[in-house]
């Protein structure tokens, strides 16, 4: 069953503007070392912090609590599959919540998809809860 889904859509130029302003400030405040390291490795940084950023918001929404409801930016945590699949690893408080959501004798999996085209970054994320 579906639990959760949330979208967002990022200004890949505007997240640029950001990390000229304010870099490893924003960078720390944001992003998880594993995301930095992905980012540093391309040449597009800023696109590739777009995506994450977007799919944080996105998984923000997909638990129904945004993120002014106690969530750390951190919490939610882009990597990659070897065969460069998302995936997002949620932690504190954003663990807590999906723990919360999810119904007793299910296990929760956390969908994330992401897609740029500039200046444009998007990601998906669905929240889907498996019997045990």
């Amino acid at each position: 069953m579906i639990l959760g889904i949330g979208t967002d859509l990022a200004n890949i130029e505007r997240i640029q503007r950001v990390l000229d302003r304010h870099g490893d400030r924003f960078r720390n405040r944001v992003f998880t070392p594993i995301e930095q390291a992905k980012a540093s490795r391309r040449k597009d940084e800023a696109g590739t912090y777009a995506k994450r950023w977007a799919a944080k918001e996105a998984c923000s929404k997909a638990l129904g609590t945004g993120l002014a409801m106690g969530i750390a930016w951190k919490d939610m945590a882009v990597s990659n599959l070897g065969t460069g699949q998302p995936v997002m690893a949620l932690t504190g408080w954003a663990a807590d919540r999906l723990a919360e959501m999810t119904p007793p004798g299910h296990e929760a999996i956390v969908h994330v998809t992401l897609t740029d085209d500039h200046p444009w970054a998007q990601a998906f994320v669905v929240i889907e809860a498996r019997p045990l």
